[in-house]
């Protein structure tokens, strides 16, 4: 089944991911989606909120699994498929190229666009899925964001110069999710990882902040492995590969 071909529709829910996942674990069928016109509890990566103000943004999960029960195909790089998904649909509906941050952020002149958050479940009454949350902002104004997140803060809308409609963006989102998912599902997790890696937030050889688990550290963005992996050398250190971060930013 085509991802899209079901969806929930809401008027608000507390997070259209837990939503999502409430369905998965009643047995809802791959490609099943939660669109809600609010968030009251939206949920980003690391514990964050994502702002879900109603009627501005497009605020969406989709149910994904794998091919007749099989397992979920490369599932670490569900969040690099999503982000592919996502910039395809902000540029086929409004002309706005985005930029992909590693390995959640749709961004564009520097500032965040959009965002991707994908958990997993494997084994239960639900069977093994992921539900793939994404938060688009499409008609937001500079004075739709909170104070604190303003100047980080950006908006198809505010991007392209012209409004589009959640509906439009979300039609181009389906058909894109769809056709990565299945890029993976092919086996082809090189043209996810290299096409993703085409679009940078920052250009290779960038001076990055980033911050772990373990700590902070300035290092110099290199790119991704082969399995989609953040790569950066550090001073003194070579090269390190994470795949994980807790914040990953270019020093201006």
């Amino acid at each position: 089944m085509p991802v899209g071909a079901i969806v929930h529709r809401l008027e608000t829910v507390l997070s259209t991911n837990d939503a999502a996942r409430a369905l998965a674990l009643q047995g809802a069928a791959h490609g099943t989606a939660v669109l809600a016109k609010e968030q009251t509890r939206g949920r980003g990566t690391k514990g964050r909120v994502w702002h879900s103000p109603a009627g501005l943004g497009l605020y969406a999960s989709f149910i994904l699994r794998g091919p007749a029960g099989a397992a979920l195909p490369f599932p670490h790089l569900l969040p690099l498929a999503a982000g592919l998904a996502a910039s395809d649909a902000v540029l086929e509906t409004s002309g706005v190229a985005c930029g992909l941050k590693w390995p959640n952020d749709v961004v564009h002149g520097g500032k965040k666009l959009g965002g991707i958050l994908c958990e997993g479940v494997s084994g239960g009454a639900g069977g093994d899925f992921a539900v793939v949350g994404i938060g688009l902002n499409v008609s937001h104004g500079p004075v739709d964001f909170p104070d604190d997140i303003r100047e980080a803060s950006t908006s198809i809308k505010m991007a392209g110069g012209r409004p589009v409609t959640v509906e439009a963006v979300w039609a181009a989102l389906c058909g894109a999710l769809d056709r990565w998912y299945n890029v993976l599902n092919r086996g082809d997790k090189e043209k996810v990882i290299r096409t993703f890696e085409s679009r940078p937030a920052f250009p290779r050889g960038a001076a990055v902040r980033i911050e772990t688990s373990a700590g902070t550290f300035d290092a110099e963005y290199r790119g991704l492995d082969g399995e989609g992996r953040l790569v950066v050398t550090r001073p003194g250190a070579g090269t390190t590969v994470l795949d994980a971060v807790l914040k990953l930013d270019r020093i201006s």
